[in-house]
This record gives structure tokens, C-alpha cells and sequence, in this order.
């Protein structure tokens, strides 16, 4: 007999999916987004819907229908590329980019604000204590914070609901001029700044824990999962572009609030001081402080318990105090240089991801999902480096020919290609053989 779930089961997994991806830190790029698209902001927010909703959700979907995450989705690759793979993803949403971020926003939006011209010193001492903490934390795995984070995730929300109907019902200021960025592709640019959310590599990781909150539930059907993984990911997606959306509008509406913006958080905190006055401030510093804070604990704790099994060397506690020493070091760069480092492995990198989740999709229709899968990573690989490197600000004029390449999505075609390569020379391969 299959195990199925209540409706109400089900809404409570969407939420927790929900979660997974509501990170404070992911709530900075619409606001900033909108506020330079301008008039532009409506094909600026469809390209940034589509990788920072569409393709995580796309992800969640293809791991439904593979049966599991990365491991799964990787398994017609060389074990050592899935586990570089894994390795790279661990990385950039651990010390390299995410977990740093996390410290970052909230000393933006929890500390900032109320600091006269805060400068490095600042910020040292305050990554120093945010990242001690989050380390003390990680010690024991999270389990602290466990019950906090529960809590912490439905107020953040709500919090963000109050601010959307506001910005809806009474917008504090108007649309800004388009800033040079946006004039010519704004939907590209958008579609390259949902990169920033990071949530198609996590969504690669995120299926594995969601597969095993639904074995734990009793449901082993591989059928089933599939489609309660559907499920809690449409839920995700809804509240996920809810918040992207109102987000978008407010950046958008901010002229007048902030004259100029270096990113999303000035432009939040400004929005929230002249609607709710300074204790709106206070409490929306509190929150999004928190909220960071139990993800750093959350990411650091998942890194370690990586790499300590991936290695088999060292201590879980060593890893956590390695990782968390690393977050501290490279927040200090600011959030700014932090994003922008991170922009071109970004670009670099996500090609692989989506070329991933694509392959499994196209999976039933492989003779050789061997060669296929291979060939189409293979290919991703390649030309998104070269995207990367573009991005990074290196002449590479010489690949100027590649179509789209101007607006650092040479991979697309190339990508697309091999697919039909892997489906058609798998047929061509299959009939060889016999």
C-alpha cells in the first residue's frame, strides 16, 4: 500500500521547500535589480524569474524524476567529476561566496544603518563576532538554531508580505532613469543576475534532503516522491516569485527614497525607514540578522559534514572551525567586491548546472546516456568558462563570433547542439553497434 500525505503534509513540505531557498541574503539583488532597470524593469525581472525560480524549480523537478539529487543526476558521469561537481557547489554556496554573504548582509542591513560612515574596522570586528558565533553553532551541527530558524522563516516572510502590500498600496518614491546595464538587454542582464541567488546548485542538494523528509514520512514509492517533490517545489516557486516581484516593484518605486544604491540592502532599509520610521528599522535589522545568522550555521555545518565524509580525513569539528575561519576572512572584502567577484564563476559555473538538469529531462529519450550526458556537461563546461572569463574582464574578442556571446550566453547554442548530438549520435552509436 502507498503511503500518501495529507494536504496539509504537503503545504508543510512546499513551506520547508520554501525555506530552503528564502535566504536573507537573496532578498538584495531584486531591489538593486529593479531600481537600475528603470521602464526596463519588466523584462528585467522575466529574465531574473526565470534562473532565480524557473531553473531551481526546473531542478527540483529533474531530481524528482531522477530519483534524487546531484549523485543521481551525475551517476552516467566519471564519479570524479560528481564529485568535483559536488565539491564546487559546497564551495561557492560555503566560504567562497554564499556563507560569506550572509555576514555581509547582515552587518548591511542590521548594522549600517545606524553607523555614521561605518569603515573597515568596522566591518572586521563585526564579521569576527558574527562568524564566531555562527562557528560555536556549527559545533553541535545547528541543532541550536534548529528550533529559531523554524520561527525565523515565517516572520522574515511576513515581514516581507507587510512590505509588499505597502510598496502596492502607497510607493514611497518613482522609477528611476535605466541605468547603462539595462538599456540594451535588459532581460539577459536579468536572467545573468539571478545567477546571484545561487539556487540551482542548491537545488541539486536541496532534492536529496526533501527526498528524505519524505522517506522518513513513510512514502518510498519512487512514483510518489517524484510527485510530492513536484508538488513542494510548485509551492516554492510561488512564494519564491511573490517575493521576487513585490521586491522588484520596491526597487523600482525607490527614486526619491535613495537617490543611488550600491546594492539591494541600502535600498531595502531606506524603503523600510521612510515607511515604518526607525523601529521598522530595528526590527527588520533584528530579523534579517537572525535569519542570516541560521543560515551561516546552516551552510557551515552542511560544508563540513561534506567535506569531512568526502575526505574521510580530519574531524567534523576541525572542518567546522576551517570553514568558518575562511567565511570570516573573505567577508571582509564587503558585499560589493564580494558580488562581483562572484559574478564571473557564477557565469562560469551555472551553464554546468542547467546542462545538468537539462540531460535529465532528456534522459528517456537517450540511447547512450553515457555518451550523451558527457558530451552535453563537456560542452557547457567549455563555453561557459569562456562566458566566465569575458565576465571576469578578459579580452576575448577573439570568440567574438560565437553567437551570443556579446551578452555572456555563448553557451546556449553550443550547449543546445550537443544535446542533439547526445540524442541523435546515441541512436547512430546503438545501430553501429549491432
Amino acid at each position: 500500500m502507498k503511503k500518501t500525505l495529507s494536504t496539509y503534509d504537503v503545504m508543510g513540505l512546499g513551506f520547508m521547500t520554501f525555506a530552503f531557498f528564502l535566504g536573507a541574503g537573496n532578498i538584495i539583488f531584486p531591489p538593486l535589480a529593479g531600481f537600475l532597470a528603470g521602464e526596463n524593469m519588466g523584462s528585467a525581472m522575466f529574465g531574473f524569474l526565470i534562473t532565480a525560480v524557473g531553473l531551481p524549480l526546473a531542478g527540483l523537478v529533474a531530481a524528482a524524476l531522477a530519483g534524487g539529487g546531484l549523485p543521481v543526476m551525475g551517476r552516467y558521469l566519471p564519479p570524479l567529476v560528481v564529485a568535483v561537481m559536488g565539491s564546487a557547489i559546497f564551495i561557492i554556496i560555503g566560504p567562497a561566496f554564499a556563507a560569506p554573504r550572509t555576514g555581509l548582509v547582515a552587518f548591511e542591513m542590521g548594522i549600517k544603518p545606524f553607523l555614521d560612515n561605518p569603515g573597515q574596522g568596522a566591518l572586521t570586528l563585526y564579521t569576527i563576532v558574527f562568524f564566531g558565533v555562527a562557528l560555536l553553532l556549527s559545533l553541535s551541527q545547528g541543532r541550536l538554531l534548529e528550533a529559531v530558524g523554524k520561527l525565523l522563516t515565517p516572520v522574515l516572510l511576513l515581514l516581507l508580505v507587510i512590505l509588499a502590500i505597502a510598496v502596492f498600496v502607497n510607493p514611497q518614491g518613482t522609477q528611476p532613469e535605466v541605468a547603462e546595464a539595462y538599456l540594451s538587454q535588459p532581460f539577459v542582464k536579468g536572467f545573468i543576475e539571478g545567477y546571484n541567488t545561487m539556487d540551482t546548485f542548491a537545488s541539486l542538494l536541496f532534492a536529496i534532503l526533501i527526498l528524505d523528509v519524505l522517506r522518513k514520512k513513510g512514502v518510498t514509492d519512487t512514483r510518489t516522491q517524484s510527485r510530492y517533490l513536484t508538488m513542494a517545489a510548485l509551492i516554492a516557486a510561488a512564494g519564491l516569485s511573490f517575493v521576487y516581484i513585490s521586491l522588484f516593484i520596491l526597487g523600482g518605486t525607490s527614486l526619491g527614497v535613495v537617490e543611488s544604491a550600491s546594492n539591494g540592502g541600502e535600498i531595502i532599509s531606506a524603503y523600510v525607514l521612510a515607511l515604518f520610521g526607525t523601529p521598522g528599522l530595528w526590527i527588520l535589522a533584528g530579523i534579517v540578522t537572525l535569519a542570516c545568522l541560521t543560515t551561516a550555521v546552516g551552510l557551515i555545518s552542511s560544508c563540513a559534514d561534506y567535506f569531512h565524509n568526502l575526505t574521510g580525513k580530519g574531524h567534523y569539528r576541525g572542518w567546522v572551525v576551517l570553514i568558518a575561519l575562511a567565511c570570516m576572512l573573505v567577508a571582509n572584502v564587503g558585499l560589493n567586491t564580494l558580488i562581483s567577484v562572484s559574478i564571473p564563476i557564477l557565469v562560469a559555473l551555472y551553464p554546468v548546472a542547467i546542462a545538468l538538469v537539462l540531460a535529465t529531462y532528456l534522459r528517456p529519450l537517450m540511447k547512450s546516456p553515457v555518451f550523451a550526458f558527457r558530451l552535453i556537461i563537456a560542452v557547457s563546461f567549455v563555453f561557459g568558462l569562456l562566458d566566465g572569463l569575458q565576465a571576469a574582464g578578459l579580452n576575448m574578442s577573439l570568440f567574438s563570433f560565437l553567437p551570443l556571446f556579446g551578452v555572456g550566453m555563448a553557451w546556449v547554442l553550443p550547449t543546445a547542439l550537443a544535446a542533439l548530438v547526445g540524442l541523435v549520435g546515441g541512436k547512430l552509436r546503438q545501430q553501429a553497434m549491432a
